[in-house]
């Protein structure tokens, strides 16, 4: 029985989904502006890149033929390109949707003022988590804001919240002083409250420092996410006998829900090393499911056109490596779960089609049927590991 390994370039949209105009983000195109950028030396930084944007491996297996822009021949796999059912532009909708099951219902937002959340949720939270009050209460860039309030929140013992476009709440605290066990409590006891307001996700934001010009986050993040509506790809892998190895914020994406093996990671290399660490413990019917974040956390949302480019030519380095650790019959797909163009305004995701590649031993090259949910990769894979089809998608394999 084969293996699979799934891994996730989160945010490494490819623009054109048909639905963009509705969500404010027709003409959004993470890798085609990167990839403008940089050959117009718009994404040059001294010390970290320079010039035209250089991913051989990744053209090789026809990222940019999926993004319609072919660079030579894709003799590598199998590639084509995805857009999304589910409603929405978040995380947790898109590796569902990707793990076979679109998200069928609305996600609750937090609106756009000062403050921005319920006061009566608020009130509550301090309550029973003994807080002596929160800060921050608004739409925010999580560096940012911790730059602007941690040493207050240090001060003062004050945890501080704050969201974005996307269905969360995020809760930030210093990981020494405020503590980063409470701070998952803290989380704990957020999550139960913003459930019937359908609210995605809680995230533990836990940073470290003395002071704004030196307050990181550190790889302690940890994210509460609703459970998927129904049993995913993971959980049918598991169900025949197969581990799914979670690496990266994989397994708190699904509420821990099908995953055997937890593996952390802080940045995209280290997920990297993870991912090829399971690859080779994997056994047959296992599949290895990784999320590289940096893409998205690190660049997209800092909107970092030289950083972004320079993340993409670091993992295409790695892609050898992923290449030469598949065993005959194995599986490896590449994808996203929606875009981060850095060039669009503001800070948030966009709506855009995803590239789809698949190799392996013996997996003959050539373009991909059209794909009109993320749901037929997660098809893909389960036919790849004999696994019966699923509802929502269909293997293009």
């Amino acid at each position: 029985m084969p293996r699979a390994v799934l891994i996730v370039l989160d945010s490494l949209g490819i623009g054109g989904a048909p639905d963009a105009a509705s969500y404010g983000d027709e003409g959004a195109d993470t890798l085609g502006h990167i990839e403008a950028a940089a050959a117009a030396g718009r994404a040059d930084r001294a010390g970290l890149r320079s010039g035209p944007l250089l991913a051989p491996h990744l053209a090789r297996l026809g990222l940019f033929h999926a993004a319609g822009r072919a660079r030579g021949e894709a003799t590598g796999g199998r590639f084509g390109r995805a857009t999304e059912r589910s409603r929405g532009k978040d995380t947790p909708s898109g590796h569902w949707e990707i793990a076979g099951v679109p998200v069928p219902f609305e996600w609750g937002y937090f609106p756009r003022q000062v403050p921005c959340f319920p006061p009566d949720l608020v009130a509550q939270l301090v309550a029973e988590a003994r807080l002596p009050g929160v800060l921050g209460e608004r739409h925010a860039s999580g560096t940012e804001i911790i730059a602007e309030l941690g040493e207050e929140s240090v001060a003062t013992g004050r945890p501080i919240l704050y969201t974005s476009a996307d269905s969360v709440l995020q809760i930030a605290a210093h990981e020494e002083s405020f503590g980063l066990e409470r701070l998952l409590e803290l989380c704990r006891i957020a999550r139960r409250l913003v459930d019937p307001l359908r609210i995605g996700r809680v995230i533990a934001r836990p940073f470290t420092g003395t002071s704004a010009d030196n307050f990181r986050r550190t790889a302690n993040r940890r994210d509460f996410a609703v459970p998927p509506p129904e049993p995913t790809l993971l959980d049918r892998v598991s169900a025949a006998g197969g581990a799914v190895h979670a690496v990266g914020k994989v397994s708190d994406i699904f509420a821990g829900q099908g995953v055997t093996r937890v593996l952390k990671a802080a940045d995209n290399g280290a997920v990297i090393d993870a991912a090829l660490a399971a690859l080779r413990e994997a056994r047959d019917g296992d599949l290895v499911f990784a999320n590289c974040v940096d893409f998205d956390m690190v660049h997209g949302h800092r909107r970092d056109t030289a950083g972004y480019a320079a993340e993409i030519e670091r993992f295409d380095a790695r892609v050898p490596e992923l290449t030469a650790a598949l065993r005959p019959g194995d599986l490896l797909c590449l994808t996203a779960d929606h875009g981060c163009d850095p060039t669009w305004e503001g800070t948030d995701h966009t709506r855009e089609a995803v590239p789809v590649l698949f190799c392996g031993p013996g997996l003959a090259p050539g373009p991909l049927p059209p794909m009109d949910t993320f749901a037929d990769i997660g098809e893909s894979i389960a036919a790849h590991l004999g696994l019966p089809p699923g509802r929502h998608g269909r293997s293009v394999l």
